[in-house]
């Protein structure tokens, strides 16, 4: 950690004056104290921050049984065959987040002796933001640390990572051992509830000065000062109700049979009251978001976003990317000039239930083997492309047999696909990559969507309080479930009936929570690390289909090769030889 950690320091010292250790002309570098007169200065070291937050669409699809690539060097596929070790990890966290852990902690230690504005009002308001901001993402930061890298160490202790919440200098013990699990949990939720404790819920201009939150009134009384600083132009930064989030998700990582330990305090019920909180600001289940599970390709409603306005479906989401086409050049099929590069497995899309709401291996399903596809959950064709489907701006019929004649058939090319399937997700149909008349379209890319939380308490409300408990709380695990499949358009004829027999049982409740949670989350980096929270077999074969002409033929795509201790990541393999303190989980070396 020590040369990790002095990497940033040397990042930010080059940032700031480095007098003496250089000997440069004063005016060529910044010193630290400089962020007290110079807020943008300041403030560089959260944006530096925001900047190495982890990508949502991280493609760790590859290294389970929802997909493939035609990739043949990517890391995830080499992880998922063999080849994931403590030296080469490509869920490894370590070294950005200590570092925007790092810049966050020398911000806090300085925040206050900033000059944020000159009205006094605004520079108060300003600070409590900006603490707001980095307490908020340090616990974010703390809590991608511990997914990729908690767990049991060899004596069997359920272990976290080092908790920085200090800026370490060069004259600093960086030979840190590691906190508990429970101690890691504990302070992301202190440093969440302080985001919460100093940010709005969210950012939105008020219309009158009696509309100023009484807790600030003291310094503030006039609403033109309150929403220079907590109005619309902080839209996409930290707030309330993405701290809220972050807690849901951390409880829901915290409560999973992976980390079921005496020593670890967090339960079912703590991760379903911290979901209900974020969900009752918008209504609970009559908050969700009609249109929330094709997002990604709601094109009138993403062509009219501006001034930083999330869609109803978007808790947070990255700032938009005008005339783009770079996620359909990586998965398009070649027919359309794409790369093919994400394959779903036939796993995935057998996981996708009848319209009549029944599991196709059900024998009331109506399922027909000889045409796989027709009377199939809505949502399957909305995210995947199979053999016959139409695809791209001229609706281009897509044949994936292994014996269609086109490149998008198994195997023709290395951009063609492994599966039979193409990744429909995330892609807007309306753009247009071919070379002679490329056509971009405005993307944006989410950071959390209501979709997740819903989930999340689903899963959790069910473990606590059964399929149609509530506790506390006006909605169950199966109101959930039923407002979600009646969106997709799943069980609507016929009321249902496989979800109310899953409602009279606690189990069943659990595979259909599990399974909605795989088909509306998919593609967007939840499989990997849910399988392994759940303790999931992690060794499912991929699977592909392919059609003859005449049959359909289900075949072996890619093996996969996870020890049992993998249901853990590693600590860095050059961390464990660096720091006698540091110890490994176990199954690593």
């Amino acid at each position: 950690m020590r040369k990790n950690i002095l990497l940033i320091l040397v990042a930010v010292l080059l940032f700031s004056s480095c007098e003496d250790v250089f000997t440069p002309e004063p005016e060529n570098f910044k010193d630290v104290d400089q962020m007290y007169s110079d807020s943008r200065y300041a403030q560089g070291f959260l944006v530096n921050a925001y900047r190495t937050i982890p990508a949502y669409y991280d493609n760790s699809d590859y290294a389970t049984d929802d997909a493939v690539t035609n990739l043949k060097g990517n890391n995830y596929l080499l992880m998922a065959t063999g080849s994931w070790t403590a030296a080469n990890n490509p869920v490894n966290r370590w070294t950005d987040a200590y570092g925007a852990i790092q810049n966050i902690n020398l911000f806090l230690q300085n925040v206050s002796k900033v000059k944020w504005a000159e009205d006094e009002s605004a520079a108060k308001l300003f600070e409590m933001r900006m603490k707001g901001e980095a307490y908020g993402m340090r616990g974010l930061f703390l809590y991608y640390l511990l997914r990729a890298h908690g767990g049991f160490s060899a004596d069997g202790k359920l272990m976290g990572v080092p908790i920085l919440t200090s800026f370490l200098n060069a004259q600093s013990d960086f030979n840190l051992p590691r906190a508990t699990f429970e101690e890691c949990v504990q302070q992301i939720h202190r440093d969440l509830d302080s985001a919460i404790y100093y940010l709005p819920i969210e950012y939105i201009d008020i219309t009158s000065d009696n509309d100023i939150p009484a807790r600030l009134k003291s310094f503030v009384t006039r609403k033109e000062v309150y929403n220079r600083v907590m109005g619309q132009y902080a839209r996409q930064l930290m707030n309330g109700q993405i701290a809220r989030a972050f807690k849901a998700r951390v409880s829901l990582w915290a409560a999973s049979p992976a980390f079921q330990d005496a020593s670890n305090t967090t339960t079912w019920k703590d991760a379903a009251n911290y979901a209900a909180v974020v969900l009752n600001y918008i209504g609970g289940v009559s908050g969700l978001d009609p249109q929330g599970h094709t997002f990604y390709a709601n094109t009138t409603e993403i062509d009219a976003l501006k001034e930083g306005i999330n869609p109803k479906e978007i808790i947070w989401r990255e700032n938009l990317s005008t005339n783009n086409t770079a996620q359909e050049e990586a998965n398009f099929p070649p027919s359309l000039f794409g790369k093919g590069n994400m394959n779903p497995t036939q796993n995935l899309v057998d996981a996708f239930p009848m319209a009549n709401g029944y599991p196709i291996t059900n024998n009331a399903s109506a399922y027909d083997p000889k045409d796989p596809y027709s009377g199939r959950d809505p949502r399957l064709a909305k995210y995947i492309i199979y053999n016959g489907c139409k695809a791209g701006v001229s609706n281009s019929v897509i044949n994936t047999s292994s014996v269609s004649g086109t490149d998008d058939g198994i195997n023709i090319k290395e951009t063609s696909t492994r599966t039979g399937y193409y990744m429909k997700k995330r892609l807007r149909m309306d753009v247009n990559i071919n070379p002679s008349s490329k056509t971009g379209k405005t993307h944006y890319t989410p950071r959390i969507r209501y979709t997740e939380i819903f989930l999340d308490y689903a899963e959790a409300a069910n473990e606590a309080w059964g399929p149609k408990g509530m506790g506390n709380n006006t909605f169950s695990a199966y109101d959930v479930i039923k407002a979600i499949r009646k969106r997709a358009g799943v069980g609507v004829s016929n009321g249902d009936p496989y979800l109310e027999e899953c409602a009279t049982n606690k189990d069943k409740m659990r595979e259909l929570i599990r399974n909605e949670r795989r088909l509306e989350l998919c593609f967007e980096s939840f499989r990997f690390w849910d399988l392994r929270r759940w303790k999931a077999n992690l060794n499912e074969p991929a699977l592909g289909m392919n059609f003859d002409g005449t049959n359909y033929n289900v075949f072996n795509v890619e093996d996969r090769s996870f020890e049992d201790y993998m249901y853990y990541g590693p600590i860095p393999y050059s961390e464990i030889l660096k720091y006698s303190n540091l110890v490994q989980n176990r199954g690593w070396k």
